[in-house]
């Protein structure tokens, strides 16, 4: 599997972990009123989640997938930003 085919799935997987989070906030404040302690464990459960984001590296030059200058965004480059490599592709 590429880098690039591994860099999606933690997107999606993502995607998945921030509708859960979301509608955990929602159910607890439906049945519980607000509460500052769901939306906290809401943000630890992301935080936790995504932190292997930090390990999509392009390799040959290291730069990370999601990263473009000093921001992130959800979405992996499928081409490297520093070095110009097809990480679609199964090889280096």
């Amino acid at each position: 599997m590429s880098v690039y085919e591994r860099a999606r799935r933690h997107a999606r997987f993502m995607l998945g972990a921030l509708t859960i989070a979301v509608l955990f906030v929602v159910v607890i404040e439906r049945y519980f009123g607000h509460s500052s302690v769901a939306f906290g464990v809401a943000i630890v459960g992301l935080i936790a989640a995504n932190r292997s984001m930090l390990t999509h590296n392009c390799p040959r030059c290291g730069k990370n997938l999601f990263f473009r200058g000093i921001f992130v965004v959800p979405w992996p480059n499928r081409t490297c930003g520093r070095c110009g490599l097809h990480l679609a592709l199964d090889r280096v």
